[in-house]
Formats: C-alpha cells, sequence, structure tokens
C-alpha cells in the first residue's frame, strides 16, 4: 500500500518523575499495519529520521521514532559539526544500553498496544541505535530487528542465545569507528544462531546510510535496503 495520507502525532510513552518519554509517530490515515520502531544515531531525532518514518508510514507502517536522549540533560538534536558535535559523543558516552533497551521496549510495547499497530512490531537501528536495536531484538521480544554500523555488539555476545526472531546486523567494512576484529568476533559468536544474519559492504564507512554525510555511500544503501525490505516484508 502505498499512499501520501498519513498522520503524525507526538505520542507520550512513559513519565517517569516528570520526565516525559515520548517520540514523533508518522502512520497511515486510515487502517492498521505493522509497527516500526525507528532508534536514531547519537544526534538525536533528526529531519532525517522523521522523514524516514514518514517514508514507512506512506507504505503502510506505523512508524515510531522515540526519544532516546529523554533522561540526558540535553535531550533534543545535535548537530554533527559544529560546536554540538562534541556535545553528541559527550551524551554518547553517558548513555545507558540498559536503559536504552528498556526504552526501545517500551516502545515496542506501546505501539503493539495501539489499535492502528496489526501487533507486529520490528526495531531498526543505526550506530548507537543499531545495539540497541539489537539489544531489543534479545530482551524485547520484538518480531525482528536491524541494527546498521551498530558499535559495541561485541560487549553482549552473551546475548546471542537469546536472539529468537529475525536480526540483520549490516557493517561497512571501512568503518573508522568498528574495527574488522569486532565484526569478526561477532560474527564468530553469532554464526550458530540461524536467525542473526550478517552483511558486509566493502569500502563502505560510519554512516554510510546517512545521505547527509560524507561517508554516504548510495550503492551500498540500495543493497542495504533490498535485504532490510526483504525481512520487513516478512512482517505484513
Amino acid at each position: 500500500m502505498l499512499t501520501d495520507e498519513i498522520i503524525i502525532e507526538n505520542p507520550i510513552l512513559a513519565d517517569d518523575g516528570g520526565l516525559r518519554f515520548d517520540g514523533y509517530l508518522a502512520r497511515p490515515q486510515a487502517g492498521s499495519g505493522p509497527g516500526l520502531v525507528i532508534i536514531t544515531e547519537m544526534w538525536g531525532t533528526t529531519k532525517l529520521n522523521r522523514d524516514m518514518a514518514d517514508s514507512y508510514a506512506r507504505r503502510g507502517w506505523c512508524a515510531l521514532v522515540p526519544s532516546m536522549f529523554w533522561r540526558a540533560q540535553v535531550t533534543g538534536t545535535l548537530a554533527a559539526e559544529g560546536p554540538e558535535r562534541e556535545a553528541a559523543w559527550e551524551r554518547l558516552r553517558a548513555y545507558d544500553f540498559d536503559r536504552g533497551a528498556q526504552d526501545a521496549k517500551t516502545a515496542a510495547d506501546w505501539l503493539r498496544a495501539s489499535p492502528f499497530c496489526s501487533g507486529k512490531v520490528a526495531v531498526i537501528g543505526f550506530c548507537m541505535g543499531g545495539r540497541t536495536a539489537s539489544l531489543a531484538c534479545a530482551r524485547a521480544k520484538v518480531d525482528a530487528a536491524v541494527a546498521v554500523y551498530a558499535l559495541g555488539i561485541r560487549h553482549h555476545l552473551d546475548e546471542v542465545a537469546r536472539v529468537r526472531c529475525p536480526l540483520q546486523l549490516h557493517y561497512g567494512l571501512a568503518d573508522q569507528h568498528i574495527p574488522r576484529s569486532e565484526i569478526d568476533e561477532v560474527t564468530n559468536a553469532t554464526r550458530a544462531n540461524r536467525n542473526i544474519e550478517i552483511h558486509l559492504y566493502p569500502g563502505a564507512g560510519h554512516g554510510f546510510f546517512n545521505p547527509l554525510r560524507p561517508s554516504y555511500d548510495a550503492a551500498a544503501v540500495a543493497l542495504a535496503k533490498e535485504r532490510i525490505d526483504g525481512l520487513l516484508d516478512g512482517l505484513r
């Protein structure tokens, strides 16, 4: 289903002592569809993330971009260049991945319980969001997950056996933040779990999926999207 008629909302997903966990939701105006939680990079909920949610909504998805930094001192969007770049790195260093996985579960559960959701929910994440998505796959009982250039999965390899839904890991082999040794370590540790697929992109660097970054790789993105769509289409 393709439609330009979508509804945009900013729902409150949880309230913790006055701190509100909210998100950006794009969904079809009519009917119901599967849910998709989009977990951002360290820059926060950017226009790129919102545009992605809108695009999925036009294809029949209920796409939710949760504000994963809702507990941070700086909760909003930070620029990838200029003085805000270091602030984004500081915020990432303070990010609690266990809490982030719980927040992803809260977002997925909220979507699943919504009347406009068919009941199936997938999670896709980029960079730190990819690591969070992989944790949600192990902990949140989602129906599928995708992690794109997810640095740090090597810290959670003891949870590989808990991944019981399809999980795709996408790595660029020229990623300056994820060494080949980490990719090999994750590959070896996940080989026995048939739910996990690893896709490698020679020459692609960190952020290759982001058209606003100098590392953007259109050919790698086209191939990755084909693989991601093949996975997500199984939830319809």
